[in-house]
This record gives C-alpha cells, sequence and structure tokens, in this order.
C-alpha cells in the first residue's frame, strides 16, 4: 500500500511539470525514513543542459527541508499527451549518481520504483541500475 501511495505521488505530480519543449511530463515523489513525502517535477527550459528531472527536484527539496533524513524510496512516472507511460521508465544517469550518493550519505539503500501502465519495476537499491558508480572510481585505492 505504501508503495502505491507513492507512485500515485509520482503521477500526481506529472502534473506540475513543466515541459513545454518534449511534452514529456515526469513526477517523482520520495519517501523520507520518517515517512514524509516529497514530490518532484521535471522543468524544462529552452537552454536544454539547465534542465532538472523530476527525481532531482524532489530530492533537493527534501534534502533543503530535512538534511538529516534518509531517503528510503523514490517513485518515477512519466505521461505525454496520450497518457502515462505503458512501459517504466528509469532515471537519467544524473539522477542514478544523485541518488547513489543519498545512499552513501545516509548509508541506507534507496528503493526505486518505475512506473509503467503494463508493468511497474522495483529495485532494492539505485546500485542494480548503475552499478559502477562514479564514487567507487574516485575511492578506489589504486587510483
Amino acid at each position: 500500500m505504501e508503495e502505491k501511495a507513492l507512485v500515485d505521488a509520482a503521477k500526481e505530480a506529472t502534473s506540475r511539470s513543466y515541459a513545454p519543449y518534449s511534452k514529456f511530463n515526469v513526477g517523482a515523489a520520495l519517501r523520507l525514513d520518517d515517512g514524509t513525502i516529497f514530490q518532484g517535477a521535471n522543468q524544462e527550459n529552452a537552454a536544454f543542459p539547465v534542465c532538472l528531472c523530476a527525481e532531482r527536484t524532489a530530492i533537493f527539496a527534501a534534502q533543503v527541508k530535512h538534511p538529516d533524513k534518509a531517503i528510503c524510496e523514490i517513485a518515477i512516472a512519466a505521461r505525454n499527451a496520450d497518457g502515462f507511460s505503458q512501459l517504466p521508465i528509469s532515471p537519467c544517469g544524473s539522477c542514478r549518481q544523485v541518488i547513489v550518493e543519498m545512499e552513501q550519505r545516509y548509508n541506507r539503500k534507496v528503493k526505486v520504483i518505475m512506473y509503467g501502465k503494463e508493468k511497474t519495476y522495483i529495485v532494492d537499491t539505485v546500485k542494480d541500475l548503475l552499478p559502477l558508480t562514479f564514487t567507487e572510481f574516485q575511492n578506489h585505492p589504486k587510483l
């Protein structure tokens, strides 16, 4: 039930996406270890490199308000003019790296729930999506 509520919050967050260029509205919702939920939505700009993904807007908002609380899980949903995506979408590489660093910061795995109308995909840690993280190489004793 908690996962469904988080997915529903991510789906609802797509309505606050600003995606005039891609028309691809993404929403994210995360749950902190105290049960607090934060939502995020992608925000586009004509200068595409300065756009922000839904996952990072949710994470950064949570970090500003509750820097002492670990993120337990994050759900992601996307839609376009035809409705919600049939298959789940995964976080981009930048978002994966940010989530990995949240895992490291709080020494706690972050479950990632990727919603699709036909199938929802869940991993227990973002490292399942990003097995060779930048920070692992950066801290490697032979480098």
